[in-house]
């Protein structure tokens, strides 16, 4: 994730409830630097572990908070493995993300569009108070760059 200042993905959470969370057991392990909770895990093999819910033909990570396509979260955050970490959300490095526009379409959300980051604008550009502010960025209220995005 990048810009906490807008990040779609406090609006979406499909990936949370489309894919497998997957990765290797030692990120549950805190002696090996590990913050993921082993409780909230089960054993794929011998090497690899995934979270709770997602191992299932409809798939829910039991760590997502929410509903999907509104407003979500991740009870662990802090704490979410490296594959978490790792799935950037559509344009997020101006860059198409294929399975992030998956896992929107199979819950009826609409891809992300680049046009939907313009609505990113320097800091010093806007006063509006339905904004949020940054060091480097000031950014649209999230549910209104989701209206926008399906109305694009």
């Amino acid at each position: 994730m990048s810009d906490p200042a807008y990040n779609p993905c406090t609006t979406c959470g499909a990936c949370c409830h489309h894919y497998r969370v997957s990765f290797h057991w030692s990120e549950t392990d805190p002696a090996l630097g590990g913050t993921v909770p082993a409780e909230l895990t089960e054993k794929i093999n011998d090497h690899r572990v995934a979270m709770k819910g997602t191992s299932c033909k409809q798939p829910r990570c039991v760590s997502l908070h929410g509903e999907v396509g509104k407003l979500v979260s991740c009870t662990i955050y802090p704490q979410r493995s490296s594959s978490c970490r790792e799935f950037a959300y559509a344009w997020e490095n101006n860059q198409p993300q294929l399975r992030c526009d998956e896992a929107r379409a199979a819950h009826g959300l609409p891809p992300l569009l680049p046009q939907a980051f313009e609505l990113l604008t320097p800091a010093a550009e806007t006063s509006s108070a339905a904004v949020v502010s940054t060091s480097t960025f000031t950014a649209v209220n999230p549910l209104q760059i989701l209206d926008a995005i399906t109305h694009l």
